[in-house]
């Protein structure tokens, strides 16, 4: 076992009380893990200011000076300690809430002292609460340069670690370690693509000396990062190509072939590059996995029917999983409808199927009677067996866990379903690269001709009135309006008043109309029942929060209104906005703010008014928000996690070292020629299973 796979119980200073902290709260339990646990933000620290300079909005700063002396002021919770500080310029207290004994016996009153934090204006002179304090003596190690700051949780701090013992637990790691780190990069590569050695950037993101090494540090990180993530989903990918089979679906038949002459409308030309990407992987004689992305109303949907019909023709089954019952129900019933004059049943499947039925599709899944089969997560449970099980179809696939997907693979003892995953969130193409490289990709990059752009406006709430009458036309004109309130987890019942509020407003607005709510907090049948008649035009105007974002498919839903849009993602708005446009009449979305917005807040909700372009606006969308937690994005456990690398602004490092991983890949699948023994010895370092937490504890 190398070094730094030791558990960090055994570092000196962590001990097994804040290991276990570690772990659980941050995910560290190596020495290994430790050292790539990266600073979000630097502080500069090589200016220490005089206290009578102090004007203004300050950030953290750092003084010189010694405690003059102490008082202990309030009561029971509210005591505090306040020092006063000063450097022969003036004094500024600084103040404690806790530990009071403890800081009263490590800073002594008259002794010199390096006072850090960030300064704020009270009682005509400044205060600094729960400051770092360092000794004079220490200026050239901690009172100096740039310090980094690490992303803590309030348990973390509890036992003790906050920014600055981290730094002292990573130097004691950086001293073990000297001599201990080896280069996974060649000479060559570190020469050609100008990279810093390994073991120098590690000491340089934690102990910077300048802002250029730094930067220096920052990019040969991210490089790594980024070619160690595309040489392990590179490496799954040859790996699944070599090992596991795919049924052979080389005949397309009557009912594809029927199914296409019946359309009253051609395919774009992006959905017929797909079916053919598709079509060439059913005939590989290996499993097809597969991600397709499309906007919204592209018509990814049928290309997947088309999908299903080739194993179908085939003499095989085919099924489709989605993520909530609605939306289960939802393709069910535009599938049932497209294949009816074909003579095919789809089955349902979903958590309220009753019992009879359940029986019934049991028997004839299991018989092969049963062609096609659409549902939720209730398709992978062990009393659901299929005859001949070929194409696996998985609609908004982030929505569902590995543990899920790999229930559909299970299905058959003699091979692998092949997978087909559609996603209707487009993914940036550097960001798919980095999360999906194990996958092939298509986009679906087309509307369907005679689809108008919804036309997307915004307004503020002082402007609501305009709004009312807007609807009043449209609904005059028989169409149907959503109207979306934004859903804050940690506020559940406030959003749930807030929308309730809205239901009073709407209904006192539109007394003529049928005005009805969803929401998450609804039992399924019942949100189902208020959902349908939405669907069925019995109602009007639909109140919802954003569970209506997948799903629900209303042609004659002309008006989609997002109140409080601002607090919205753009790519949820995109999603809400993509509720409406499903008829051939015009569409609108109108988004309502309060009148005061930052300066990014008018940026996003400018550019959802300026483009549909849904591709685009996932790039701009990464860009103000960065990547995510891309672990949670894929939902694959410990298999991917960026540091430090972002796909949002390292979109050419990522193509460059996905170019390379595909080169070194081709030349040595398995990595076994010994000048790859290096990059070998690193992936299995940083890919290896981590222990879980129940094992720890």
């Amino acid at each position: 076992m190398s070094l730094l796979e030791t558990a960090l119980t055994y570092l000196p200073g962590v001990g097994p009380k804040r290991a276990a902290v570690l772990a659980s709260e941050l995910g560290l339990y190596t020495y290994q893990d430790l050292l790539l646990y990266f600073p979000t933000k630097y502080v500069d620290r090589s200016r220490t200011y005089q206290i009578r300079e102090l004007r203004g909005e300050l950030p953290s700063i750092q003084l010189r000076g010694y405690i003059r002396d102490y008082k202990e002021l309030g009561e029971g919770r509210k005591k505090r300690l306040v020092a006063y500080f000063t450097d022969g310029t003036g004094t500024i207290e600084l103040t404690w809430f806790r530990s009071l004994a403890t800081i009263r016996r490590l800073y002594p009153e008259g002794r010199m002292f390096l006072v850090f934090g960030k300064p704020v204006a009270f009682a005509g002179g400044y205060s600094i609460t729960h400051p770092e304090l360092d000794d004079a003596e220490k200026e050239q190690a901690v009172g100096s340069g740039l310090m980094p700051v690490y992303p803590l949780t309030e348990g973390v701090r509890r036992v003790g670690l906050a920014s600055r013992q981290m730094r002292q637990l990573l130097y004691t790691l950086k001293e073990l370690l000297r001599g201990q780190l080896t280069e996974p990069l060649s000479a060559s590569l570190l020469r050609s693509a100008q990279l810093m050695p390994y073991a120098e950037a590690l000491e340089q993101i934690h102990f910077p000396e300048t802002k250029e090494l730094l930067e220096a540090a920052r990019r040969r990180l991210k490089f790594d990062e980024l070619l160690f993530i595309q040489l392990r989903l590179l490496g799954m990918k040859l790996e699944r190509k070599k090992t596991s089979p795919g049924l052979l679906l080389p005949r397309v038949g009557e009912h594809f072939r029927s199914l296409y002459a019946s359309l009253p409308f051609d395919l774009t030309e992006a959905q017929k590059r797909v079916l053919r990407e598709i079509q060439a992987d059913v005939v590989s004689g290996r499993q097809m996995n597969r991600l397709v992305q499309g906007d919204v109303g592209s018509g990814k949907t049928l290309v997947a029917l088309f999908a299903m019909l080739l194993a179908v023709d085939n003499g095989h089954q085919a099924c489709l999983m989605a993520p909530t019952e609605i939306l289960a129900r939802q393709h069910h019933a535009s599938l049932a409808e497209l294949l009816e004059p074909l003579g095919l049943e789809v089955g349902l499947l979903i958590g309220s199927t009753r019992r009879r039925e359940r029986t019934r599709l049991h028997a004839a899944l299991a018989s092969g009677e049963l062609p096609i089969l659409v549902g939720t997560h209730a398709l992978i449970e062990p009393s659901v067996h299929f005859h001949s099980l070929a194409l696996c179809i998985i609609d908004e696939q982030h929505r569902f866990g590995v543990v899920q997907r790999s229930g559909l693979w299970a299905k058959n003892a003699s091979w692998y379903p092949h997978i087909l995953t559609m996603s209707a969130t487009p993914i940036p193409r550097t960001l798919a690269m980095t999360l999906y490289g194990d996958l092939d990709i298509s986009v679906i990059d087309e509307l369907p001709p005679g689809r108008k752009p919804i036309q997307t406006y915004h307004v503020s709430e002082g402007e609501l009135f305009r709004v009312y009458r807007f609807l009043e036309q449209q609904i005059a004109e028989g169409r149907q309006a959503y109207v979306v309130f934004p859903m804050i987890e940690e506020q559940e019942q406030s959003e749930l008043r807030a929308l309730q509020e809205g239901m009073m407003r709407y209904r006192e607005r539109f007394p003529e109309l049928e005005v009805v709510m969803v929401h998450g907090k609804m039992k399924p049948e019942e949100k189902d029942a208020q959902m349908q008649r939405f669907v069925s035009g019995e109602a009007q105007i639909l109140l919802a929060t954003t569970v209506i974002e997948v799903g629900v498919n209303v042609p004659n839903a002309s008006v989609m209104v997002i109140e409080g849009a601002n607090r919205f993602g753009l790519a949820q708005l995109h999603q809400l906005r993509g509720r409406v446009g499903r008829g051939a009449s015009q569409s609108y979305c109108i988004l309502v703010t309060g009148s005061k917005l930052g300066e990014e807040a008018q940026r996003r909700l400018q550019l959802m008014v300026e483009t549909n372009d849904g591709f685009e606006i996932a790039e701009a969308d990464m860009r103000f928000r960065g990547f995510g937690e891309i672990d949670g994005t894929r939902q694959s456990g410990q298999l991917l996690s960026l540091r430090i690398a972002n796909p949002a602004t390292d979109g050419a490092m990522v193509q460059y070292t996905r170019e390379l991983a595909e080169r070194i890949l081709e030349a040595d699948p398995e990595l076994s020629l010994p000048e790859h023994a290096p990059l070998r010895r690193r992936l299995d370092e940083l890919f290896r299973e981590r222990p879980s937490w129940s094992q720890i504890s």
